[in-house]
């Protein structure tokens, strides 16, 4: 059993130096640190991503430099798991959840809210789990995850459908919309949704067999549009017009926007001049739809994308990813609606 452990920077591997600094540790000297390690049957090989990078730094670029290096090492492992800082790691997670699909391997993503070697840690426990979780194999000996995922606190989420919901909780993350994949207690239990990432792994492994190249690429020219009470012509028009492919419409409930006639023609002429406009919702739980409120129905009319029950980060990646592959308008339209690496609901 080959695991690949690969470092990008973040909390889970500081350590205090003798002036009492948070530097990074020497991971050659991982099995001395965490010699828990030693007895999950398992040959580690470590990569650090240079230059380290804070997940609050973390950019499109550092995505494709991480999925590159996997997709390299992918050859020479059965595994990988990603040591990486909380603030970002749902954008991570998401972004290699498109950029690896077809790899049809664990990567599991884990970090910590208190550096190794700390009083009452998170780093040892989270580590070690998601190594076990990694090196998981079914009756037939392959792999039981197969897929892009989160493990942190005895949970293991798909990597696509987390965010963070606390910056003190161990419990940082949470994942609404789509349950655990795992939990883990006295046993580590796998949910029945690890099988259908599994076959969906699998058959996007069957279309890189037959010639379909990896994505990497993330092209970062996507907006944001939140929309709040008092929100007016003159920020949504700076929105529209920062030269942005795709804007995210942060609405209210299943897909509502204040319903102002300047407010239509704003967001029809962007259409016009082929701005892609995704709608997700302020609410973490659930997501948007076909609005029955004629508040709503704006949305509609002028065409606007739904990103169904999406989390915001999973939406923002998946268009940033998509945008980079130069797909014509209806191209984009179409395949942004899909389900395509377990990041929203079907219908």
């Amino acid at each position: 059993m080959r695991l690949h452990l690969i470092y990008t920077g973040g909390t889970i591997g500081m350590v205090h130096n003798e002036r009492g600094d948070l530097v990074p540790y020497d991971f050659a000297d991982l099995l001395d640190r965490v010699p828990e390690l030693g007895a999950l049957g398992a040959t580690f090989c470590t990569s650090v991503l240079e230059p380290l990078v804070d997940s609050s730094d973390f950019h499109p670029s550092d995505w494709t430099r991480l999925a590159d290096l996997i997709w390299a090492e992918a050859p020479h492992a059965d595994a990988f798991v990603v040591l990486h800082g909380t603030d970002t790691m749902a954008y991570t997670a998401s972004a290699l959840s498109f950029a690896l699909l077809g790899l049809n391997l664990p990567v599991v993503l884990t970090g910590s809210q208190l550096p190794m070697g700390v009083p009452r840690s998170d780093a040892r426990e989270n580590l070690i789990t998601a190594v076990e979780v990694a090196r998981a194999r079914d009756a037939h000996g392959k792999p039981v995850l197969r897929e892009v995922a989160v493990y942190f606190e005895y949970t293991l989420y798909r990597g696509n459908r987390v965010y963070k919901q606390s910056s003190e909780d161990f419990n940082a993350f949470d994942s609404p919309n789509f349950p655990a994949l795992a939990s883990a207690g006295v046993k580590l239990v796998f949910a029945p949704s690890v099988e259908e990432g599994a076959a969906r792994q699998a058959a996007a492994a069957q279309r890189r067999a037959e010639g379909a190249a990896p994505h990497t690429r993330f092209d970062p020219a996507v907006g944001w549009l939140p929309f709040y009470p008092g929100i007016d012509e003159t920020f949504v028009h700076a929105v529209l017009n920062s030269g942005r492919k795709a804007v995210l419409l942060q609405t209210f409930g299943t897909g509502n926007v204040p319903s102002q006639q300047w407010l239509a023609e704003a967001l029809r002429e962007a259409r016009e001049r082929g701005i892609h406009l995704i709608q997700v919702s302020h609410c973490r739980k659930g997501g948007v739809g076909s609005s029955e409120y004629a508040a709503g129905r704006i949305l509609q009319e002028v065409g606007v994308l739904s990103a169904g029950d999406t989390t915001l980060e999973a939406a923002l990646v998946k268009a940033m990813w998509l945008l980079a592959q130069d797909l014509s308008a209806d191209a984009f339209q179409t395949v942004f609606a899909r389900n395509l690496a377990g990041e929203r609901s079907e219908g």
